[in-house]
């Protein structure tokens, strides 16, 4: 724990300083580069780290189904209880935070959020994020929200980041990750950013664990968010082809799908006649097309699959035909 400092300090501050003007650009948000951001081995570690720096074992976690799997596991990790949070399309895939049970409330340390959301590709607007730092003042409770896919918006939006809402920096903190704003999903690098004592406490856990970032790794780092601009168009007009020739694809075959305003995930409802286990099975045996089952998600994510833009335009239209020729 005496070496807490150390994980702030191992070579990032130019890292740190590069992320902070970023952020100012990009959300308008001023962040203090020694004491309210702290760089990452990736996102996913640093998700999964959080709850060791604040979960006893008993104490509640507020998780959103269908998740991300991490935000389960990390706090099953840390001896925590998952409450969760069901995410459905008559809410438009927002936890109704005024249905949650006053006796969950008072041993719950942490709420996790995601917008846009994986895997249903739902956003939210500031509004919510604004009720949900009012929430977490009322109970004590640290939001730390993944933000993602918040660099990955079609049709002109733009995703808001949940420090915009007031106060939010009293009461949470943001993740981001480069595998998804820059394509560097093999290199390890993300961030988390926001309240300075939560960004505190999760260094001391990481000082106990990983020795930072490989200093190679840093430097591209930097030089992405330096170019951000000359690159994050071009991944979104691609992105936003693809999902054009799937979901228009998957609409035609009859399935109920909208095009998502950000990700690059679609969450489609099943055929009537299958589970999402056996409606994937289905497709991955007789048209070798391989989908998510939904409740891989969670339990909450049954009756639909996702599918993911990370292909080219032509296999997906491919995979649109093989998907026709077994329905």
């Amino acid at each position: 724990p005496s070496t807490h400092k150390y994980a702030l300090d191992q070579g990032h501050g130019e890292l740190r300083i590069e992320i902070a003007r970023w952020y100012k650009e990009r959300f308008n948000v001023t962040l203090d580069p020694d004491n309210e951001i702290l760089p990452l081995i990736g996102s996913k570690e640093g998700i999964a780290h959080i709850p060791l720096a604040f979960v006893n074992p008993g104490d509640n976690v507020l998780i959103p189904e269908p998740c991300y799997p991490p935000y389960r596991s990390g706090t099953i990790f840390a001896g925590g209880n998952p409450q969760v949070m069901p995410l459905t399309a008559h809410n438009n895939y927002v936890p109704d935070l005024k249905a949650i049970k006053p006796h969950v409330l008072t041993r719950t340390r942490l709420l996790f959020l995601n917008y846009p959301n994986n895997p249903t590709a739902a956003t939210c607007d500031r509004s919510f994020f604004d009720d949900a730092v009012k929430f977490a003042g009322r109970h004590n409770i640290i939001v730390c929200h993944d933000a993602a896919y918040t660099e990955l918006s079609f049709d002109d939006y733009q995703a808001p980041s949940f420090l915009e809402a007031n106060g939010a920096k009293d009461v949470g903190i943001e993740f981001h990750s480069f595998s998804k704003i820059f394509n560097m999903t093999g290199w390890r690098l993300g961030f988390a950013v926001g309240n300075a004592q939560a960004i505190k406490a999760l260094a001391r856990v990481k000082s106990n664990i990983d020795s930072g970032v490989f200093t190679a790794i840093q430097m591209a780092g930097i030089a992405a968010l330096k170019g951000y601009k000359g690159v994050i168009g071009k991944s979104r007009r691609l992105y936003q082809e693809r999902r054009d020739v799937l979901v228009e694809g998957m609409q035609e075959l009859g399935f109920e799908v909208e095009k998502p305003r950000a990700t690059f995930y679609v969450w489609i409802p099943v055929v009537e006649r299958f589970t999402s286990i056996t409606f994937a099975k289905h497709l991955l045996d007789n048209a070798q097309v391989v989908v998510t089952p939904g409740n891989g998600f969670g339990q909450t994510g049954e009756g639909f699959f996702r599918m993911a833009l990370t292909v080219d335009k032509n296999r997906l239209k491919e995979a649109v035909e093989r998907i026709r020729k077994v329905i």
